[in-house]
């Protein structure tokens, strides 16, 4: 468990590590706007595409063999990170990493699911699911620390570097205990299906990341005219697939099972909010509040401990009052958002950690009771045998979103900064925050009462 678990937390550590490295690497690398969303969206693009491709794969030719592909290939383009001589090096570099991320990510769900059974994948479940929450939170704080303690005049890149013995250690780990499972009938890649599915992503996610920055070009307009036509494409080859029998990438039968479909429509709400606030978040404390890079990363910490703390509970609390725990930590979620609202509202720009302390908190508490549960009720009533495919649908619902949330959250807080000043864009990102949290919630009320 901790190796799958490590595993787990890499890919998602990488995708907030950089927030608060961003001016740093703005000076060292001479990159403007564009170039620095780049480097944000490579990763997560590139990530969200590959992801079930990768849970394919590891059912066709075993698990523990691309959970080593993929911790080796991190590993590597960590590396490559962290020397990029240039912006556009590094670019390359972090969507090199997001394929890699996206061959280990979904071996570690599939595990789980095709080796635990009862109580012991419950406990699994819970534990991965406060690994993620963690793990998202945790990066921005590691982020301001690495940077910050400038090890051996590395800057910015210990971010990166800091992988390359992690994985080292995650190789060595995952050889000698991670059990090798694969699909008891593995079904061949679905080229149609992976083609499609790219095209859609990369039309909806890319042009939202850049286009502000870029000043809106053509391309981005073109782009996302394709995204809908791509996605109809995408849903009536797989449905076909389906009815005659194959295996297709994204099985439309698999909606068919409740606690999935109901549990991806939250997750798709909860995810753009989380990572729009931390980018913004990010960007407020250091360029508005003057905070330096590890000062920005701690003031979150209060965030990640009382997410742990709701995380450990959420077991025991799920068996007693099942789903409505989520809906529960939405209510929480939404009270500590909008304390931090009214914070930034009255108090900027004389603001300090201790005064975000209460708001930032009272948040990590309901997201710890949200994401664990959410994540075990998706997954709850997917065949042992589709594990592979069901944990790559909901991380890629997962990081989609996460993108997405940058890409639309991100935008709208930095054009408003350029318009209405740090105070207004900071409230009014908080308060669109505040009305995904709402729309989870009304949702989680549509989720089985018992939770398996």
């Amino acid at each position: 468990m901790f190796t799958v678990l490590l595993g787990a937390a890499l890919p998602l550590i990488d995708f907030f590590i950089v927030n608060v490295a961003l001016p740093t690497i703005e000076h060292d690398l001479a990159a403007g706007p564009s170039l620095l969303e780049l480097v944000v969206a490579g990763y997560g693009v590139s990530y969200a595409v590959l992801l079930v491709l990768g849970g394919r794969l590891g059912d066709l030719y075993g698990r523990r063999r691309l959970f080593l592909v993929g911790m080796a290939g991190f590993g590597l383009t960590s590396l490559a990170c962290g020397l990029a001589p240039d912006a556009w090096t590094l670019v390359g570099a972090r969507v090199a990493q997001g394929a890699a991320a996206a061959l280990m990510m979904p071996q570690v769900l599939a595990t789980i699911q095709a080796t635990t059974t009862g109580q012991r994948r419950a406990r699994a479940m819970s534990l991965y699911g406060a690994t993620a929450g963690l793990a998202m939170v945790a990066g921005q704080i590691l982020g301001g620390v690495l940077v910050a303690a400038d090890i051996a005049d590395t800057g910015w890149r210990a971010i990166f570097l800091v992988n390359v013995p992690v994985a080292l250690i995650g190789l060595v780990l995952a050889a000698r205990s991670v059990p090798s499972t694969r699909a008891a009938n593995p079904a061949p890649v679905d080229v149609p299906g992976t083609l499609l599915l790219a095209v859609a992503l990369l039309t909806l996610l890319a042009p939202l990341t850049e286009g502000r920055a870029a000043g809106w070009p053509l391309w981005t307009w073109v782009a996302l005219a394709v995204f809908p036509l791509a996605a109809v494409a995408f849903y009536l080859v797989e449905l076909r697939a389906d009815r005659q029998g194959r295996t297709p990438l994204l099985p439309p039968s698999l909606l068919a099972l409740t606690s999935l479909r109901r549990g991806l429509a939250l997750v798709l709400p909860f995810s753009i909010g989380f990572s729009g606030f931390m980018f913004a978040v990010a960007v407020a404390l250091q360029q508005g509040l003057g905070l330096g890079a590890i000062a920005a990363g701690m003031a979150l910490v209060p965030m990640a401990v009382t997410f742990f703390v709701a995380s450990l509970a959420g077991p025991r609390l799920v068996v007693r009052y099942g789903a409505r725990i989520v809906t529960a930590g939405g209510v929480l979620q939404a009270v500590g958002v909008a304390v931090l609202a009214l914070t930034v509202w009255h108090g900027w720009p004389d603001l300090g950690i201790v005064d975000l302390l209460p708001g930032v908190a009272l948040a990590g508490f309901g997201q710890g009771l949200q994401l664990p549960v959410i994540i075990r009720i998706v997954l709850s009533e997917v065949p042992t045998d589709r594990a592979g495919v069901g944990s790559g649908v909901m991380v890629t619902m997962q990081q989609s979103a996460l993108a997405l949330g940058v890409a639309t959250l991100g935008s709208l807080f930095l054009s408003l900064v350029s318009s209405a000043g740090m105070r207004q864009a900071l409230t009014v990102t908080l308060l669109v925050q505040l009305g995904l949290i709402a729309l989870t919630t009304l949702l989680s009320l549509r989720l089985p009462r018992t939770v398996r």
